[in-house]
């Protein structure tokens, strides 16, 4: 039966199965789709992958291999389906209908029975031997350019290792083999559940009542201290002074990039440059117009949730992130706990566009564990997890979302009280007035416990290197630091600057900040505003 799935959120597709034991010769273009041979169509092909078994026709049908035999998918009409995006598109932007598949890429010879180079170097996939280092670099070294076609988690040559106890210890480091062991060891009923509620986009007039009903200063986690969120802001359109009066009431501000292009590829192959521009540059920029001096912004999450490799986090170590928000967990039985990245992720690759880093680096993951969407999840089917609330698209009504919540809350109560992270775009919670309402109904009833508390991410990394019962965080001097607000907003009226930048021609965007207007207005190559600059 055909069953419509949705991809990207945005484009549909029709599913249907073709018999397994369909067997007949390998066809030409010109030939009959229902007369192939799935074993030699399947040999050694990645079963995520989609292909054509003709050119003819509205380049809407695909393939993929199955256990069961090819699976079909049907765009629907007007769309296209793009090999080299493996997505459905609006016809007139495809240019691959000529092509039947993906162009196959060599691999290098990684395990043989028999050593076919010496110690310390690897084979290349025409036999060419290499120095093992020089694998999975970034820049292609063999003839024939395998030694960067097998660089995932799993097949780096030069990956991280798995995690090892022994050498891996708090504060600096914490691993384990499948993630879900507990900090310090702590028997679950002593250990707080932490909650982290976190906001993408930019900062401004069509959001910052949504984040003052929220945090109004009144609700108050069980040590004393009010309840904090995350801030991932991106540049365009965010009002910086609003974003210095939310660091100044304590919550956590982290970056989500300069420009947010809307092009996911940019991000996932972004090169080192690329990624020093969009966080380094838009951590510049945050500190700049909205006044943050004590160098706070330490925590990075990319857009789409396309990280970018090991290019992204050896920017980040050498620039000082401390940590990245943006890599997913599938929805499991047992949540998993943040880890560092000295050792092996201890969960695959899920989504991200398999772009997830294989090489060891000193920088936290705060993964983000997918919410469990059913809405009986006693009787229901299982269905595939959400990361971002709102991609949880079965939600309709404050009812719904208010089951989804405490659902999601007991998964991990009730088993090693892994942070819950509940990720949002403002928008989604401005949408209907009863989201906002049933996430405050939820606060306020978490907060009537003594176990559960409302944390940045910064804090849950300050519980975890230094693991404390709950018997003892009200004394927990990390989590003391910015329990009073001081002070009052640093302006009453903030400059409303109009500006343009060569780099956006025809654009004028106005920056609201505090601080003294710039000349220009900040953008990739020139992010402090004083004047454009050349690569």
């Amino acid at each position: 039966m055909a069953r419509v799935i949705k991809l990207f959120g945005l484009l549909c597709l029709v599913v249907v199965t073709l018999a397994a034991e369909v067997r007949v010769k390998r066809q030409d273009d010109d030939q009959d789709p229902d007369s192939v041979n799935v074993e030699e169509l399947c040999k050694d092909r990645p079963g995520d992958e989609y292909f054509r078994l003709s050119t003819e026709g509205d380049c809407r049908e695909v393939v993929r291999c199955t256990r069961s035999g090819l699976k079909q998918i049907t765009c629907p009409s007007g769309l296209a389906f793009d090999i080299e995006k493996q997505t459905c598109d609006w016809k007139a932007k495809v240019t691959t209908c000529d092509k039947k598949e993906k162009p196959r890429k060599v691999l290098p010879i990684l395990k043989t029975d028999e050593p076919i180079c010496p110690e310390g170097k690897l084979s290349c996939g025409n036999g060419e031997c290499l120095d093992k280092e020089l694998f999975c670099n970034g820049k292609p070294d063999c003839k024939d350019e395998s030694d960067e076609n097998a660089c995932t988690v799993e097949l780096d040559p030069n990956r991280a290792p798995d995690c090892d106890t022994n050498q891996c210890v708090l504060p600096d480091c914490f691993c384990s083999a499948d993630g879900t062991r507990i900090p310090g060891n702590i028997e679950p009923q002593q250990v707080p559940q932490m909650i982290t509620i976190t906001f993408n986009g930019a900062i401004n007039v069509d959001n910052i009542d949504l984040y003052e009903d929220i945090f109004n200063g009144q609700r108050q986690n069980p040590n004393g201290c009010q309840i904090r969120g995350t801030y991932f802001v991106s540049h365009k359109y965010t009002n910086y002074s609003a974003v210095q009066d939310l660091h100044r009431k304590g919550h956590e501000i982290s970056v989500f990039s300069l420009t947010h292009k809307d092009d996911p590829n940019y991000w996932t192959q972004g090169t080192y440059d690329d990624w020093l521009a969009e966080m380094a540059g838009a951590r510049l920029i945050v500190e700049r117009f909205a006044n943050i001096t004590d160098g706070s912004i330490i925590g990075v999450r990319a857009p789409y949730l396309r990280v970018g490799g090991n290019k992204q986090f050896e920017m980040m170590a050498d620039q000082f992130f401390v940590y990245d928000a943006s890599i997913t967990a599938s929805l499991g039985r047992v949540p998993i706990w943040p880890y560092t990245l000295y050792f092996r992720m201890p969960h695959k690759c899920n989504g991200n566009a398999h772009n997830c880093p294989s090489r060891s680096h000193p920088v936290w993951e705060m993964v983000m564990n997918e919410l469990d969407r059913r809405d009986d999840p006693t009787f229901d089917e299982s269905l595939p997890g959400c990361h971002m609330v709102d991609s949880c698209s079965n939600i309709q009504s404050g009812e719904q979302f208010g089951r989804l919540l405490r659902h999601n809350f007991n998964r991990h109560y009730n088993s090693n009280r892994a942070p819950l992270g509940l990720h949002f775009h403002a928008s989604w919670l401005k949408s209907k007035k009863e989201y906002r309402e049933e996430l405050i109904k939820f606060i306020e009833e978490m907060l009537g416990r003594n176990d559960v508390f409302f944390v940045t991410m910064l804090q849950v990394i300050q519980w975890m290197q230094n693991p404390t019962e709950l018997n003892a965080l009200r004394d927990f001097q990390e989590w003391k630091e910015k329990c009073d607000v001081k002070g009052q907003p640093y302006c009453s009226l903030p400059n409303a600057c109009p500006l343009t930048t060569r780099e956006l021609p025809g654009e004028t965007l106005r920056l609201f900040t505090c601080m003294e207007c710039p000349n220009n207005y900040p953008w990739i190559l020139d992010p402090t505003g004083d004047g454009f600059s050349k690569k």
